[in-house]
């Protein structure tokens, strides 16, 4: 199940603040600047920082070339 537009309207990034890219094809919210991906689990976004993982560069294409993906964030 996708996320809540209300939800992704108030997400960021934990460390620096700053917008996400949501992909709900992979479900992950993706930091295009740090290279990292938080996974959503059962429609749970886990943005704790130990938890993220990185992203290869093929990857980071994927998720930002995704035309459902969109940012998230209040000037989403």
């Amino acid at each position: 199940m996708p996320l809540d537009t209300f939800l992704l309207d108030l997400l960021e990034d934990p460390i620096d603040h700053e917008a996400l890219l949501y992909v709900p094809s992979k479900e992950v919210l993706f930091n295009p600047r740090r290279k990292v991906a938080y996974e959503v689990r059962d429609s749970i976004p886990v943005m704790l920082p130990e938890e993220a993982r990185n992203v290869s560069d093929d990857e980071a294409k994927t998720f930002t070339d995704d035309p459902d993906a969109r940012l998230t964030g209040t000037g989403a």
